[in-house]
C-alpha cells in the first residue's frame, strides 16, 4: 500500500475533502491529511488521518513519516517552506494558474507594488515569494485537475471531480437557471447576462435565474434595481449573506441548466490567467458534482460533452440545453477512484 501525504494549508479546501473521499475506502493508498485550522474548520471532518497542523512544524514530521508521496494542495504562500519540501522528498503540486509558475523574479518584485502591498511585502521580506517559480520547478510533478489543460502542458491529470448528486429538473413550465459563484463582476460578467435577460421574449416559458453566491456592492445594488424591470416571465433570486452549504445544494440538485458567465481573463499576483486555457473555472466541478450541464462563454477552452459553448439566442438554448441528457457514471466516486489509484501507482513507481 502507498503512503501519501496530502498537504493544504492555503485555500483549496473543496479539492482536498474531494481527495479525501475519493480515497478514504482504498486498498491501494494510505493517504494522512495535513490541513491548517482555516482549511481544518471548513472540512470538519474528524478522523485519525487529518491533522492540524502548520509550515513550522510539518517538515519534521515529513521526515518522520517516510511518504511515497506528497501532494501540495496549494503553493500560494510560504515558498520558502515548500522549497524544502520538493527538494527532499517525491512531491506532486496541483497547479491552479499556470501563467504564474513560470513568471520571472522581476515580474513578482514589481507585482509587490501594484496590489495588496502589505500582504505581498510580507511574502517578500518572510516568506520567500521570489521563490515561487523554483518550488515549481523543482517538484518532480506537477498536476492538473483539468484533462485538456493537462494535455496541452505536458502535466499529470489528477482526477479530483466526482460526482456526489442525482440530477432533479424542475416542472416543464419554468427553467430554473443556476449561476454559481460570488456575485462579482471581477470573475463573472453579470452585466452583461442582465442586459440579455431585458430582451427576452414571451414564449410561455417562464424563467427562474438564482444567483447563487454573496453578492455585496455595485452588483447587489444592480440586482435590487432590475428586479422590477425585467419581463414577467423572469424571477430571479438573490443572496446578502454567505449561503449555507446545504441550501447551496439544494438550490444545485434542483437546478436545470447552470449558466457561468465566466470572464475571459483573470490575475493572480498581477499575472494575467486566462480561464480555459492557464486556469481552470471551479463551475466545472460544479457541474460533475451535480450532475448538470452548463453554458460556458464560447472563449472557454472545453472538450467535456455537457459544456455548452454560449450561443448568441441564449434564450433558445436555455431550452435547449435543460433537455439535453448526459451520463455522469464516467465521474462516479467508484470509477474516479480506480483512476487516482492508477496516478499514484505511476507517480511513486516512476520515483524507484
Amino acid at each position: 500500500m502507498k503512503r501519501i501525504a496530502y498537504i493544504e494549508l492555503d485555500t483549496h479546501a473543496e479539492l482536498a475533502n474531494n481527495f479525501y473521499e475519493l480515497t478514504k475506502d482504498s486498498q491501494n493508498i494510505s493517504v494522512d491529511f495535513y490541513f491548517s485550522d482555516k482549511i481544518f474548520k471548513l472540512i470538519n471532518i474528524h478522523e485519525k488521518n487529518i491533522f492540524l497542523t502548520d509550515y513550522s512544524e510539518l517538515l519534521e514530521t515529513l521526515e518522520k513519516e517516510k511518504y511515497d508521496l506528497i501532494i501540495i494542495g496549494t503553493v500560494h504562500r510560504h515558498f520558502i517552506f515548500y522549497k524544502a519540501i520538493v527538494k527532499k522528498f517525491n512531491t506532486a503540486i496541483l497547479v491552479h494558474n499556470l501563467n504564474f509558475i513560470k513568471v520571472s523574479k522581476w515580474e513578482l518584485f514589481k507585482s509587490i507594488f501594484k496590489k495588496d502591498f502589505k500582504y505581498r511585502l510580507k511574502l517578500f521580506l518572510k516568506e520567500g515569494l521570489l521563490e515561487a517559480p523554483k518550488v515549481y520547478q523543482q517538484s518532480k510533478y506537477l498536476l492538473a485537475i483539468d484533462e485538456l489543460i493537462s494535455q496541452k502542458y505536458n502535466l499529470e491529470f489528477l482526477p479530483i471531480y466526482f460526482n456526489q448528486f442525482d440530477s432533479q429538473n424542475s416542472e416543464k413550465v419554468s427553467i430554473r437557471i443556476v449561476i454559481p459563484g460570488a456575485v462579482s463582476q471581477r470573475r463573472r460578467d453579470y452585466n452583461l447576462f442582465l442586459d440579455k435577460l431585458k430582451n427576452f421574449e414571451n414564449t410561455g416559458i417562464n424563467y427562474e435565474i438564482i444567483f447563487l453566491g454573496k453578492a455585496i456592492g455595485r452588483e447587489l445594488e444592480k440586482l435590487k434595481s432590475i428586479v422590477d424591470k425585467l419581463p414577467q416571465l423572469i424571477k430571479i433570486h438573490f443572496f446578502e449573506n454567505k449561503i449555507p452549504q446545504q441550501e447551496f445544494d439544494s438550490w444545485m440538485k434542483k437546478a436545470d441548466v447552470l449558466y457561468c458567465p465566466i470572464q475571459n481573463e483573470t490575475e493572480f499576483f498581477s499575472v494575467k490567467e486566462i480561464y480555459g486555457k492557464t486556469k481552470i473555472s471551479g463551475n466545472i466541478g460544479d457541474a460533475i458534482k451535480y450532475a448538470k450541464p452548463a453554458i460556458f462563454p464560447e472563449s472557454y477552452q472545453s472538450d467535456l460533452e455537457f459544456i455548452n459553448e454560449e450561443k448568441k439566442d441564449l434564450q433558445t438554448q436555455f431550452s435547449e440545453v435543460r433537455n439535453q441528457k448526459f451520463n455522469f457514471e464516467l465521474y462516479s466516486l467508484e470509477n474516479v477512484s480506480k483512476k487516482i489509484s492508477i496516478l499514484v501507482e505511476r507517480l511513486t513507481t516512476k520515483n524507484i
